[in-house]
């Protein structure tokens, strides 16, 4: 999230967070508890599909930022995205592509939870490649998790529960919400990152495309042999939490370039994955209507 950029941090802040719990509401009430449990009985899927994002993304982030060369400051902005997964908002664009709901849903939850662990130990480890003295409260972590994704999500849940008839009236109504809130956020979004991603490097902007090119490749080829949960790893594994990478940053007061790097990810790579999503929702309608998939 932009922090005090051209939109003052103070009306940014509290629309970024309503627009992600009203997003992670609605998604609550497109999944059941009981479709969450089935998608852990075979959990083969959902391990690779966790080990994709937590583990073999990192990796390449990490070969390809140090085969490229980039600054040391770009580095340490790319591999803190990297470290942190289950971004909120992706989960909307991976079942907008075709991807598996109760997959998609089950593997954001699992990575939610696994973050308030993985991220502390993932930042102690880098910290000896990197000879300095960051660290992160999982306290912190458990924090955002649980109001940004967790609480959202199971109020959501609840109330498909509760008020099952209901629920169909006012998810049309979410459905109009969560759409516009999130186009506006977006839009503040652009607004405030456009100095950063503008003045980042081309070998660091290169180096961006094609380490999240290779995170939806990794997804993709783990995520099969379904097409729907094949889309929804590979857009997990490229999309990844902004606010837990700046709030890391910020708690270890990195420098404003390393913020700067941060940003410049998030739009370089959401653009990168662009295509791919563009390629299996054009799959995914042409399934819908009968035609063999793309």
């Amino acid at each position: 999230m932009p922090i005090d950029g051209f939109v003052p941090g103070r009306f940014f802040q509290p629309f970024a967070l309503a627009t992600i719990l009203a997003v992670m509401f609605h998604l609550g009430m497109q999944v059941s508890v009981a479709q969450l449990r089935a998608a852990w009985r075979d959990p083969s899927l959902m391990l690779r599909g966790i080990f994709c994002s937590v583990v073999a993304v990192p990796v390449a982030v990490i070969v390809v930022a140090r085969a490229f060369e980039i600054p040391r400051y770009a580095e340490i902005g790319m591999v803190l995205m990297a470290i942190c997964p289950g971004a909120p908002l992706a989960l909307r664009r991976a079942l907008g592509a075709g991807g598996d709901a109760t997959f998609a849903l089950t593997l954001q939850v699992s990575l939610a939870i696994l973050a308030v662990v993985t991220v502390p130990l993932s930042i102690a480890a880098l910290d000896e490649v990197y000879a300095g003295s960051a660290s992160v409260s999982p306290t912190h972590l458990a924090r955002q998790v649980l109001v940004g994704q967790l609480l959202p999500l199971g109020l959501g849940m609840a109330a498909r529960e509760r008020f099952a008839a209901k629920a169909v009236r006012f998810e049309r109504l979410l459905v109009v919400l969560s759409t516009t809130m999130l186009a506006g956020l977006l839009a503040l979004a652009a607004v405030d990152v456009w100095e950063p991603v503008a003045g980042t490097r081309p070998r660091v902007a290169l180096a961006i495309v094609v380490a999240t090119s290779c995170a939806v490749g990794l997804g993709h080829w783990l995520g099969g042999p379904a097409s729907n949960t094949r889309t929804a790893l590979a857009v997990a594994c490229a999309a990844r939490n902004t606010g837990l990478a700046l709030m890391v940053a910020l708690l270890n007061r990195a420098e404003p370039l390393v913020v700067a790097s941060v940003l410049a990810y998030v739009v370089i790579s959401a653009l990168t994955a662009t295509p791919y999503v563009w390629w299996r929702s054009r799959g995914y309608s042409a399934s819908r209507l009968g035609s063999p998939p793309v």
